[in-house]
């Protein structure tokens, strides 16, 4: 799962938020140095992580990729699984999604301190260009995608994945919305541990 993902499935909560969000942009070692309020949120990513990357949904659209987009597949399925999950928010979500995105703007912000002692400095330019809520917009979508193409070494052919995914649309949307209410059941079960 990718970034918006990643704060829905904080369900509000500040220090889950704070550290499920910042795992995705630090080493161990550095989550291993945050404030245990914190840990709670990183060990909830990696719990994410993993279920996303053995749940057979995924798996399922995963293959489906590789075909186009090699070993770089499941990158691939995260962000467009955060497009999927903006288009069907309602199902998910009790408030907007612009809501949502602007609570956790105000969070990420009350906690810069946590965001600048551990080198990640963009997240104030990532908030400016409104990043959760651009999962709605196929365009931003592509613009990202391309953006990732540049980052890599090998073809990945990222620019291609949402031509990819509106080609089969039906399919990883139906495929999206049976994943989805699991990883809600764990996540969960995880927190009121």
């Amino acid at each position: 799962m990718n970034y918006l993902a990643h704060t829905l499935l904080s369900f509000g909560d500040e220090s889950i938020l704070i550290g499920n969000f910042i795992t995705d942009f630090i080493n161990a070692k550095q989550a291993r140095a945050l404030e245990q309020q914190f840990q709670k949120g990183v060990n909830l990513h990696r719990s994410i992580d993993s279920f996303t990357d053995s749940h057979k949904m995924f798996i399922q659209g995963r293959r489906r990729l590789a075909e186009h987009h090699g070993k770089y597949s499941p990158v691939v399925l995260d962000i467009l699984y955060d497009y999927l999950l903006a288009k069907n928010w309602s199902k998910y979500s009790q408030v907007s999604l612009d809501k949502h995105a602007n609570d956790s703007y105000a969070i990420f912000n009350k906690h810069a301190k946590v965001f600048v002692e551990n080198g990640v400095m963009y997240i104030p330019k990532m908030i400016s260009h409104e990043f959760l809520q651009s999962y709605a917009e196929e365009d931003k979508v592509r613009y990202v995608l391309g953006k990732m193409d540049e980052r890599t070494k090998f073809d990945s052919h990222f620019h291609l994945a949402m031509d990819h995914l509106l080609e089969d649309y039906e399919s990883y949307e139906k495929e999206f919305n049976s994943f989805f209410p699991d990883i809600i059941s764990m996540v969960r079960k995880v927190i009121s541990i």
